[in-house]
């Protein structure tokens, strides 16, 4: 993006170049025609809406949103969504007779699920720090799931709630 200062630069650059080929401009007349040539009435407007070049920023990262790989959209279903009480944010699939790409929601927690070959390797942990994982065994025993009904187990870091998805896939909830 360019600056208010790159764009007082490229009105001193223009300026100097008109100047050794015997087109003498003004500084201001070149302030105007840089703010022409990026778009603004003239070097007032420009000058107000143009940022104000500032000390480098350091990168910045967004939550992550693990992908995790299935096999069977009809198994994926009844764990994430019914099990472990998922909602779905988004479908997508490039053709209707294609794998599906999923993504669900808990509480703020994302997870994309995915059909696709390579996407993710089967068998991965995903590790996700929570508050009142005792509820939420709770909740998960009560549903009683024919095929796994985990329970905390305490480490001496915190408690740990591990269930496996019909993938092989781990989620390890953590509370510290």
């Amino acid at each position: 993006m360019i600056s208010v200062q790159k764009a007082r630069q490229m009105a001193e650059n223009l300026h100097a170049s008109l100047g050794r080929n015997n087109q003498e401009v003004t500084h201001a007349t070149a302030l105007e025609l840089v703010a022409q040539q990026l778009g603004y009435t003239d070097w007032s407007v420009a000058s107000a809406m143009l940022p104000e070049e500032g000390p480098r920023q350091a990168a910045t990262f967004e939550k992550a949103i693990p992908v995790l790989r299935i096999f069977d959209e009809t198994k994926a279903r009844e764990f994430y969504l019914d099990f472990l009480g998922f909602s779905v944010e988004f479908e997508h699939r490039f053709e209707s007779d294609l794998p599906l790409y999923l993504g669900i929601n808990r509480s703020g927690l994302q997870l994309h699920l995915s059909e696709h070959h390579g996407d993710a390797s089967p068998g991965s942990t995903t590790f996700i720090p929570m508050q009142n994982i005792e509820m939420l065994r709770d909740e998960l025993l009560g549903k009683r799931y024919k095929y796994g009904r985990s329970d905390i187990v305490q480490q001496g870091w915190g408690q740990v709630l591990e269930v496996y998805d019909p993938f092989g896939n781990r989620i390890r909830f953590c509370q510290y």
